[in-house]
């Protein structure tokens, strides 16, 4: 496994190529793709092109979230569908196979097996083109409380249901967004993570959660640096990651305002707060690299 920068998830707003800059001055191993600039960028150079900007950073390509709309209109989502091969051979010819989204653990329309056959049949769609360039869907669960229990029909919000979900979509290639936050908010445990296989994650998301707060009642919009309050076992959770073989990228999402604050004044300083926090958690866990 590797560490990817991902600016927006740390409060920065950045071009591309002033991510590849944040990404080599903080010490990441890589920058998550903005995928639509990227394919255009090949249109108008080469991927190449792409390619040396990439190796002039020192820094490799990360993931990139899923470019279509699927829970659209069927008009939206079908636009969406008719693009998505340009992008994803464009990811794949840079070499990165980390495509990843997430699923409301809700809806106010759909029963569970409703939603179930819906989110099914749409990412099938998604995800057989994506397996047709090398490339794997990551799907993340949400898992806090507050986040469904007003709601009319909950969904999926946990490791089992989310594994049960990528086996319905049936093409091979869909396993796991796995975020510590939504782990450890669903009450996952490290003997699940244990029992899958690397191949089954594609993508990580790493950080914290505020102490004094019971797991039932955290807020998703409001979280830590990873290894800084300690209420998230993720020494457990990296060290489980390399003991199963996950080789794809681990990416920081803390979701915290004063990170933010920072992020919108010294964007290098975030990431590198950032990075550091990340570097702790990653020696705690005794990874290397």
């Amino acid at each position: 496994m590797f560490k990817s920068l991902s600016p927006g998830a740390i409060g920065i707003s950045a071009s591309f190529e002033e991510g590849l800059k944040l990404a080599a001055a903080a010490g990441f191993d890589a920058l998550d793709l903005p995928i639509g600039y990227l394919a255009d960028l090949a249109d108008q150079h080469s991927i190449g092109h792409v390619k040396r900007l990439f190796a002039d950073a020192g820094v490799r390509p990360g993931g990139w979230g899923l470019p279509v709309n699927y829970r659209g209109a069927g008009e939206d989502f079908q636009k969406g569908l008719d693009g998505l091969p340009r992008l994803v051979r464009a990811a794949a010819e840079l070499g990165s196979p980390w495509c990843a989204t997430w699923i409301l653990p809700f809806s106010e329309t759909l029963d569970y097996q409703a939603n179930f056959d819906f989110h099914a049949r749409r990412l099938a769609r998604c995800a057989r083109i994506l397996r047709d360039h090398d490339c794997r869907l990551g799907l993340e669960f949400i898992g806090p409380w507050t986040m469904r229990r007003e709601k009319k029909h909950p969904f999926v919000f946990d490791m089992p249901g989310m594994l049960k979900l990528a086996d319905a979509i049936g093409t091979g290639n869909v396993g796991l967004l796995l975020d510590c936050w939504h782990w450890y908010t669903s009450f996952g445990t490290i003997g699940e993570i244990l029992r899958l296989e690397g191949r089954q994650i594609v993508v990580v998301h790493v950080n914290d959660a505020p102490a004094g707060i019971p797991a039932d009642e955290q807020v998703d919009s409001v979280r830590a640096l990873p290894a800084t309050t300690g209420v998230i076992d993720i020494r457990g959770f990296l060290k489980a990651l390399g003991l199963i073989g996950f080789d794809g990228p681990v990416v920081v999402e803390p979701f915290n305002q004063a990170l933010n604050a920072v992020a919108k004044e010294t964007p290098l300083q975030a990431a590198r707060m950032a990075s550091e926090a990340l570097g702790r958690a990653w020696a705690s866990a005794g990874l290397t690299g």
